[in-house]
């Protein structure tokens, strides 16, 4: 149904780290956050796109303390302040994220268990809207005939990153589904597209809330116990979930699951094959992004942010630079960037979760350089924020304004550091560094200390709940 015609919840699942996309995306700023295939980001893009058929009101985003501040921009950019904000107290994957979303609506929105939900991704390229609606259009209709409705994407090549589903008999606007396969190998992949009746799965469905509470107690009843009465108790007891998907749960165990083929384009951007594919390409076939320079190049992607990349000869070649990362890889191998993400993890890498530019609620740091005793940073404060009030034991600060104004505490006196002006803020010092103007602030940071990691901040007030 329209806007205004039903009532339809939109549950989106927010709190992945996801590695596929490194070095562009890291734990600390994944996928869902970042603008690729358009000007805003993919959140921001996922929400927009449900915007015909819901409000903000009925839009619930599931993610975790960590991302909730990036949430919070990404809606706010796309005028979409009045949507829902659901922390899951850890990481359970989706069934759970899921169950506590169901709780949700039911005891704080006041859904009936009469009522739509659709469930979809965040990070997610979806054009072709007027298509896309009328699936949904269609899912909402047979997810009220006590149906799980799922969206297949109809596959173009044999990939081996996505899971399968087999469709069987016709049923309403899809079919009903035999079976869900996993990730096959290259041969089983070239077999399912021969055989015509194989789809890709989304990762999306429409479900009434109280049927999806019914598949839990048959088929993953620990999940149905912990999330039976309330909301409240949904959440106290979120820690003891099993950690299990939808699909392992629910989705390959009932027999009420039915497929609608997804006839709008479709995009999960989930390595970055895929975002070859959806960048536009020149007469050689490359794709290329930033400061690049392909010479005799064919069938490459090149994405530079932060220096020059000049490629001589390459052909069916994936280049990506971040300013502390070089990946490159054979199209085709891309899949293998999560086996590189845990190799570094292994090894205690920083970069497998950090990027040298890290966002927080009151602005953004960038790692300049470091060494032995020293660490210089950009730091950017957004106009009205400011950081917590704070000291730290093991270094000493030098700040230099080097653009906007920035207001400082420092012990018990708060003065005014213009641009071109510095500061100096002693061991063991409490300290606030705030932005009054309109304007963003910046400084450069220059730490001295026998010990310089994140960790050495004692926080004595903080805006932001971060105590």
């Amino acid at each position: 149904m329209l806007k205004g015609e039903d009532v339809l919840k939109i549950i989106i699942l927010a709190g992945g780290g996801g590695t596929r996309l490194f070095p562009l995306s890291r734990a600390c700023f994944p996928k869902q956050f970042m603008k690729l295939g358009g000007d805003q980001s993919l959140l921001a893009q996922t929400v927009i796109r449900f915007m015909p058929v819901a409000n903000a009101s009925d839009m619930v985003i599931v993610t975790n303390q960590e991302y909730i501040h990036h949430v919070r921009v990404e809606l706010a950019a796309c005028g979409m302040d009045d949507a829902h904000i659901l922390l899951e107290p850890v990481g359970r994957n989706t069934a759970p994220a899921i169950a506590l979303a169901v709780r949700y609506c039911i005891d704080e929105l006041g859904a009936s268990e009469e009522e739509v939900m659709f469930v979809t991704p965040s990070d997610h390229i979806i054009r072709q809207q007027e298509l896309f609606i009328q699936a949904i259009m269609q899912a909402e209709e047979m997810a009220k005939q006590e149906n799980i409705v799922t969206f297949g994407i109809t596959p173009n090549k044999p990939e081996v990153g996505y899971g399968y589903i087999e469709a069987g008999e016709p049923c309403g606007h899809g079919f009903v589904v035999n079976s869900f396969k996993e990730k096959p190998s290259q041969a089983v992949a070239e077999e399912y597209l021969a055989a015509g009746r194989y789809y890709w799965n989304s990762g999306m469905f429409a479900v009434t809330m109280g049927q999806i509470m019914r598949e839990l107690q048959i088929h993953q009843s620990e999940i149905y116990r912990l999330s039976a009465t309330s909301y409240t108790d949904t959440l106290a007891q979120f820690e003891e979930m099993p950690n299990i998907s939808i699909d392992y749960a629910v989705a390959e165990k009932s027999d009420r699951v039915v497929t609608i083929p997804l006839t709008a384009y479709w995009n999960d951007i989930g390595s970055w094959d895929a975002i070859y594919d959806v960048l536009d390409k020149d007469q050689n076939g490359n794709a290329v992004t930033g400061d690049c320079l392909p010479i005799d190049c064919n069938n490459t992607l090149m994405l530079g942010r932060s220096r020059l990349i000049a490629g001589i000869g390459l052909e069916d070649l994936l280049v990506v630079e971040t300013d502390d990362v070089i990946v490159v890889a054979k199209k085709g191998e891309s899949q293998k960037v999560k086996e590189l993400v845990s190799e570094l993890k292994k090894r205690g890498r920083r970069e497998a979760d950090e990027h040298t530019t890290m966002y927080r609620p009151w602005g953004s740091y960038t790692v300049l350089g470091e060494g032995p005793g020293y660490k210089m940073k950009k730091i950017m404060v957004n106009p009205g924020h400011r950081l917590s009030l704070q000291m730290h034991y093991h270094r000493s600060e030098h700040w230099i304004v080097t653009g906007g104004t920035a207001q400082v505490t420092l012990g018990d006196e708060v003065k005014l550091v213009h641009e071109n002006e510095s500061i100096f803020i002693p061991l063991s010092t409490k300290h606030r560094l705030e932005n009054p103007g309109r304007i963003p602030l910046e400084i450069i940071e220059v730490q001295n200390g026998k010990y310089l990691e994140e960790d050495d901040i004692v926080r004595f007030d903080d805006v932001y709940g971060r105590l």
